[in-house]
């Protein structure tokens, strides 16, 4: 199929050459052109505006920070709804709230046409590794056109329901995460001022029942030295997606105590200067503020 790629960051990075691979013809862009450079090297075309985008392509992804980031590239004047034909789906993957999705759903059903929101449940490691997978909010017909290609970018996608309803999932999966993120990082420094070093704790955890995937390839971040200079995610950016939760369980009357707790915890992060790193620095949050350094 002829697919488009709006953001071509460090998730889009990854994905345009899995689509690629999969045999699909791949046009995309980005605000800035130099992070497609090496896509364009490995064979991806470049389109200077999310029109022109959507004018050569069948399906069109977008990735991309915010909501007003999305609704710029969906609905702006150089926007995929006005080169979009008729039979095209939009699927937007960035993580925002379900109202705005629901509203840039709305246009460009008005427009007579299609769109999904597709979050992806993982971080670049678990799309490098094959572990990714796709939550798919939006008309069910539409969604099973695109599994196949969705497929490509990870091996399971599951069918939530309704326009918006996958962006709610996404944000209570990842209120999940960085819960169990956080409470990781207390756990070891917890146990660090009882006198267990850091990477027996560590490879405690990793080997008991409280072990996951998101802590198998996070945790060790922990270790001296093994801080990614490149977070995966780093404090500003989870803490955009925990507001996002905080602000969902306000509108719906749902306590999220739990998620309030972690994101005081990313305040600590900001607070002590670390918030540069992935958000797992928690854990040297929990010991400075327990006098352990």
């Amino acid at each position: 199929m002829n697919i488009g790629f709006l953001g071509l960051g460090a998730m889009g990075a990854i994905i345009v050459p899995r689509l690629m691979a999969a045999g699909h013809n791949v046009t995309g862009w980005n605000r800035s052109r130099g992070k497609a450079e090496q896509l364009i090297k490995a064979g991806m075309r470049w389109a200077n505006t999310p029109r022109e985008v959507a004018a050569q392509s069948d399906i069109v992804f977008c990735i991309v920070t915010d909501a007003e980031a999305v609704k710029a590239v969906a609905l702006g004047p150089d926007g995929v709804i006005s080169g979009l034909k008729a039979g095209g789906v939009f699927i937007d993957m960035s993580t925002i709230a379900p109202e705005p999705s629901r509203d840039i759903a709305a246009a460009f059903a008005n427009a007579g046409l299609t769109m999904l929101d597709a979050p992806i449940s993982g971080s670049p490691v678990t799309l490098i590794q094959g572990n990714a997978s796709t939550m798919v909010g939006g008309d069910k017909n539409a969604y099973e056109r695109v599994l196949p290609v969705l497929l490509a970018i990870g091996p399971k996608s599951t069918y939530i329901g309704g326009n918006g309803l996958a962006v709610q999932m996404k944000l209570s999966v990842n209120a999940l995460l960085m819960i169990e993120v956080i409470a990781f990082g207390e756990a070891v420094a917890l146990a660090e001022k009882g006198g267990v070093a850091r990477e027996i704790a560590v490879d405690a955890i990793l080997k008991s029942v409280a072990a996951s995937p998101v802590l198998g390839y996070r945790g060790p971040f922990i270790l001296d030295g093994k801080m990614p200079a490149v977070p995966l995610a780093d404090v500003t950016l989870q803490q955009k997606d925990m507001l996002l939760v905080l602000e969902q369980g306000r509108k719906l009357g749902s306590p999220t105590p739990l998620a309030a707790a972690a994101n005081e915890m990313m305040n600590a992060c900001r607070g002590l200067r670390i918030d540069h790193n992935d958000f797992v620095v928690a854990h040297q949050a929990y010991r400075i503020l327990g006098g352990q350094q």
